[in-house]
């Protein structure tokens, strides 16, 4: 079975985007070994830093995984700073780092009405300047997202359906 890193991109436990990430392992079960990495762990990105315990774990986990899902929340128009953070951290070398043909997919989620799609915009934009793999599909944003969550779990199911039934072209390329 392969392995699928899922990064949330809120540090808060009972955040919507915790919630979804928490929703999306347990219906990928079946289909890979998925891994909730923890973001908050990792120091403010230093370049000059270049030995830590915290780091060198995400890096691995990022490069053991077959694929990568992202779901962050929108903050101030873009992607929370302790996801970029993350990304920063993982990006290195330029051009050449674990994200390099990294099949990565994005949802996003808000508690207001456009669901998060400045911050996925944001995100791929990102993804794309490390050369990470990002397939075309139909944007997975979640709406009003607060409102769907229940015992930090997202319950939505028309949400988590469409959301699965997105990641189908890239489940064709992580295996």
């Amino acid at each position: 079975m392969s392995e699928l890193l899922i990064i949330p991109g809120s540090l808060r436990a009972a955040s919507a985007s915790r919630a979804t990430a928490r929703a999306l392992a347990e219906r990928l079960k079946d289909r890979a070994t998925c891994t909730i990495a923890d973001v908050g762990k990792l120091p403010h990105y230093n370049a000059d830093v270049t030995d830590n315990a915290e780091v060198d774990a995400f890096i691995a986990q990022v490069a053991a995984a077959r694929g990568v899902i992202f779901v962050t929340p929108e903050y101030n128009y873009s992607v929370p700073g302790v996801l970029k953070n993350a990304i920063d951290w993982a990006s290195r070398p330029a051009f050449a780092s674990v994200f390099k043909d990294k099949p990565c997919f994005v949802v996003s989620v808000s508690g207001g009405a456009l669901g998060g799609v400045r911050a996925q915009a944001h995100l791929k934009y990102i993804l794309g300047g490390m050369l990470a793999h990002v397939p075309a599909a139909k944007e997975v944003v979640i709406p009003l997202a607060n409102n769907k969550v229940s015992d930090g779990m997202m319950t939505d199911e028309d949400t988590l359906a469409f959301a699965l039934a997105e990641m189908t072209t890239f489940f064709d390329i992580f295996g």
